[in-house]
């Protein structure tokens, strides 16, 4: 498979859109999860857990008492277990430690009324004495193991191809936070269990697209060098041996865009945009963008469309960049309108994209 040339880029605005506030004054909002009466769970960076629905926010007690809240780190992904409807059962990741040794670890509790019910943490990841690049997306691949994406730390990326690290790696888990027996180097007596990809920096971007069975993650480049990556069990994603980006100071991290023995991404965005959440559209309301990915950007304040044509990207389109704001996750719910959350100076928002009439 080799990485698609850069598109030229198609802008659409606010107004080629009907745009409808859901919830605004969010505080830093970082997650979105959609329950099934088509409310909505929003999670704060800060601590704290949304309940929004019919306009109402609400908070939802029961969160795990050690959040570190410091740099990058905090409260964030949020994911239903695929039996919610009976179970009650979600999922979220957050931030752990100190400023000299953090991580990232996954909550288990259940939902009822307006708290968390049994709440534990099931898995926490390697420590790290950086605030930054903690991964934190998670996504249910149909076999209900839980996959959780992880950053290489910042100041540590060479890690990410250090198999007995968990820095810069994807991992795929049980319900119960136990790494699985099948998992691709579950008889390497080197490599962490639970390590399902490898060689990635800082992986805010995650999705199962259950019509086409493929796994799909983002994640942010140094100074460019953002990539949409289709994840294979076992593979190795490049990173710092191979990137379309630069150091910070401007220098070479590497010579190689492209590295032997590892998968080459499947698209790029230089200069960076700085990704953050990741959906497939599944649905009737945008029927150009089926099976497309669309992809939330930080620093390019805008949420983007991939063309995909199968597992090439073909196009790109640019939406809502008039708004000028930093869009953090993106959902498709289920009547096929999508969701944004946003940050920018004047607060946080919820946002539902629909056509115009």
């Amino acid at each position: 498979m080799e990485a698609q040339p850069p598109h030229q880029v198609t802008d659409l605005s606010s107004s080629d859109f009907q745009i409808e506030t859901i919830s605004d004054g969010l505080l830093k909002p970082w997650g979105i999860a959609e329950l099934p009466n088509g409310s909505f769970l929003v999670t704060e960076f800060s601590g704290a857990l949304k309940h929004i629905k019919n306009g109402e926010v609400r908070d939802i007690s029961g969160l795990p008492d050690d959040i570190f809240v410091n740099g990058q780190g905090g409260l964030m992904g949020i994911v239903l277990a695929p039996d919610f409807a009976s179970s009650r059962e979600l999922f979220m990741s957050y931030a752990y430690g100190t400023k000299d040794a953090n991580g990232t670890a996954i909550f288990r509790a259940r939902l009822k009324g307006a708290a968390l019910t049994g709440g534990e943490t099931i898995f926490r990841a390697g420590t790290k004495a950086a605030g930054s690049h903690f991964g934190g997306r998670m996504a249910f691949l149909p076999d209900d193991s839980l996959i959780l994406t992880l950053g290489d730390g910042f100041a540590y990326r060479e890690e990410a191809q250090n198999l007995g690290s968990h820095l810069g790696k994807i991992l795929r888990l049980s319900r119960d936070g136990t790494p699985l027996a099948d998992n691709p180097f579950s008889d390497n007596s080197e490599a962490k269990a639970e390590i399902y990809s490898y060689g990635h920096r800082n992986v805010q971007g995650l999705i199962y697209d259950a019509k086409s069975g493929n796994l799909w993650s983002h994640e942010h480049g140094p100074r460019g060098g953002d990539e949409l990556n289709l994840l294979k069990p076992g593979a190795n994603y490049g990173w710092p041996l191979a990137t379309t980006g630069r150091d910070y100071n401007g220098a070479r991290i590497t010579p190689h865009d492209t590295y032997e023995g590892t998968e080459p991404f499947i698209h790029d965005w230089v200069p960076s945009i700085a990704p953050s959440g990741l959906a497939i559209y599944r649905g009737d309301k945008f029927p150009q963008w089926e099976g497309d990915a669309l992809v939330g950007a930080l620093a390019g304040q805008s949420l983007w469309v991939i063309d995909l044509d199968g597992t090439k990207s073909v196009g790109e389109t640019r939406l809502l960049s008039n708004l000028k704001k930093r869009v953090r996750d993106v959902i498709v719910d289920q009547d096929g309108t999508i969701l944004i959350l946003t940050e920018s100076e004047d607060g946080g928002q919820l946002l539902r994209i629909s056509p115009k009439p």
